[in-house]
């Protein structure tokens, strides 16, 4: 399921990361890797404000919609 649809304060599983190559990239350096811990921390309007590899990390609601998981 998108990243989205993680309810706030459920962790998840990065499964994959879907997009253009250019995008995948940008999320990759933010953290967003397949196997990766993920936590929502906050949502508002759909934009997110997550947990990933001990970071927090806000997302808008398209990026978000580009990052699958598993719970």
């Amino acid at each position: 399921m998108p990243l989205t649809m993680v309810k706030q304060g459920e962790p998840g599983t990065i499964q994959r990361v879907g997009g253009k190559s250019e995008t995948k990239k940008f999320l990759e350096t933010l953290g967003f890797v397949a196997g990766s811990a993920v936590t929502v921390v906050s949502t508002a309007g759909g934009n997110l404000i997550v947990n990933v590899k001990d970071s927090r990390v806000a997302l808008g609601k398209d990026m978000a919609n580009k990052i699958f998981v598993f719970q």
